[in-house]
């Protein structure tokens, strides 16, 4: 199993590359088709779209939002491609991460002039968690 921060270090040297090949501003849709496919080149497991239901309260819900990227089952990639990050993005990722417990999330957006503004790193802080009322399923 690769360690965490080469993930990260791998995810961020491709984005790199792939924002200063494609030029900013496109769809999020091809920066997600790309980025996955590079990174399965060098080998990392890769689930796009991964669907995570919810259930709350005796509701089931599925497919009550989906990762963009989650590499080795360990690391969640949200990209974007807008004006600039917003406290909402932010907040969405550290909700998937708190509701599946993975340990590291990345915020990519790909509409800046360089990716330096557009990349976040998000750790999950082992004392925060879901409610116990709230469980998670992925598929």
């Amino acid at each position: 199993m690769k360690d965490i921060d080469a993930i990260s270090g791998d995810v961020l040297d491709l984005s790199i590359r792939l924002h200063r090949d494609l030029g900013a501003g496109l769809l999020e849709s091809v920066y997600e088709t790309v980025l996955a496919e590079w990174l399965a080149r060098r080998g990392y497991r890769i689930a796009r779209q991964r669907a995570i239901d919810i259930t709350f309260d005796g509701m089931h819900i599925e497919s009550a939002f989906r990762i963009d990227l989650l590499v080795e089952e360990r690391v969640i990639i949200e990209i974007k491609s807008v004006d600039r990050l917003l406290p909402v993005h932010s907040k969405q990722i550290l909700t998937y991460m708190r509701l599946t417990g993975q340990p590291l999330g990345l915020l990519i957006n790909f509409a800046g002039a360089t990716l330096k503004e557009g990349f976040r790193r998000f750790v999950n802080s082992p004392t925060v968690s879901a409610s116990s009322a709230l469980s998670v399923r992925t598929r």
